[in-house]
């Protein structure tokens, strides 16, 4: 029986880290919860503002002070959010803290290379089959601009109606290496639907960005002063 786990779960608290990052008596924590609930779900689901869905929202991390609470965005395409002169991010911080009644401290940080980003690429997925594009064709492209940016595994499986057939199924395509049960590989995991008029297909991406401290372990060998002095030695 195959038993398998969020890979992004996996390593909370080994490799990685939280997404909220904050403290709370066991009464308020509840509440807290659902208020990040709350602030993640009006951001990326905007009633009014659809630019917000192709800017590229990778992830929402929010930290809490006494004083206010700080949500930091990581995102493809920040120019639409912010907007000209920042008029855009000054609104969606003043609907935020109307939201949960709560002074916003809100910045916006791009995402350098968003084909190594699982979420963004799970989204883009998403957006070309909701354009009727070709299933199998989608997921090779999108295996092959990650692989070309540096990744060292891909893996995509889709799960639904796929090419308006009459019985759902599961499609999965995969290149490199995806090493999912090892703690030290930078496995990155996204999910998300795409509405199709058949149904929704469901989308899960895995990416290996590499190993956890793999250059920084080699350049502090390199750095480092060798303990024992060196020996002369004569002929």
């Amino acid at each position: 029986m195959g038993q398998k786990v969020n890979p992004i779960a996996f390593r909370l608290g080994v490799t990685r880290g939280w997404t909220s990052r904050w403290y709370a008596s066991k009464a308020d924590f509840a509440d807290l919860l659902v208020e990040d609930r709350k602030l993640r779900n009006f951001i990326t689901k905007h009633p009014k503002k659809t630019q917000y869905k192709n800017a590229g929202i990778d992830r929402i991390e929010i930290e809490r002070t006494r004083d206010e609470v700080r949500v930091m965005m990581f995102v493809a395409r920040p120019g639409l959010i912010i907007g000209k002169k920042g008029q855009e991010i000054e609104i969606l911080q003043a609907e935020l803290q109307n939201l949960i009644g709560r002074r916003i401290n809100l910045k916006v940080e791009e995402v350098g290379r968003p084909e190594l980003q699982a979420q963004l690429v799970a989204e883009d997925i998403a957006q070309q089959l909701q354009k009727r594009s070709s299933f199998r064709r989608t997921m090779k492209r999108s295996l092959e601009q990650t692989m070309d940016s540096g990744a060292k595994g891909i893996k995509i499986q889709l799960a639904g109606r796929l090419g308006g057939a009459e019985m759902a199924r599961r499609e999965k395509q995969s290149m490199g290496s995806i090493p999912l049960s090892t703690l030290q590989a930078k496995i990155d995991y996204g999910t998300t639907e795409a509405m199709t008029p058949q149904g929704h297909i469901g989308i899960q991406v895995w990416i290996n960005q590499g190993i956890y401290g793999e250059d920084d372990g080699a350049d502090a060998q390199a750095g480092q002063a060798s303990k024992k002095p060196k020996r002369s030695h004569k002929r």
